[in-house]
């Protein structure tokens, strides 16, 4: 369930980042960016932390887990989409939704908004890639393991 909310938030946040107005339509703008700063918090943040919390305790209650090298795969690659989540797409969202409020507002210079918007899209693109990497290897599960002698 955390990764179908994952990736749909993620594939969401890139559709309305490609349908965002100008930052010089105000109202506009402030409203997309207030919509992709809920989804942010409200959906992709708690489902990438749900997703995290959930692979690493099924690492750590699977014995079968802790010697798969596929696991910890997932594992190193699900710790670099939280911190890249957390770091390169929450924070900016609610960063950006909460400047382009207080510009709508007359309260901050509407000049430093959308400023973002390319390195947002390029980072959910890249979440969404590894994201798809890690689905495909809890399917696929390839036997990346040590031999033993």
């Amino acid at each position: 369930m955390g990764a179908i909310g994952l990736m749909g938030s993620m594939a969401a946040l890139i559709v309305l980042l490609r349908l965002a107005p100008p930052p010089t339509s105000l109202a506009e703008y402030a409203l997309m960016r207030g919509a992709m700063g809920q989804i942010a918090t409200w959906i992709f943040f708690p489902s990438l932390a749900l997703t995290l919390i959930a692979g690493l305790a099924a690492i750590a209650v699977t014995r079968a887990f802790h010697n798969a090298g596929w696991a910890w795969a997932k594992a190193a690659t699900g710790i670099l989409i939280f911190e890249g989540g957390f770091a390169r797409v929450l924070g900016p969202m609610q960063q950006e939704a909460a400047q382009s409020a207080r510009a709508l507002a007359g309260q901050a210079d509407a000049s430093t908004l959308g400023l973002s918007l390319a390195a947002e899209q390029g980072t959910l693109w890249v979440l969404l890639a590894v994201a798809t990497a890690n689905v495909v290897l809890g399917v696929w599960r390839p036997r990346l393991s040590r031999r033993r002698a």
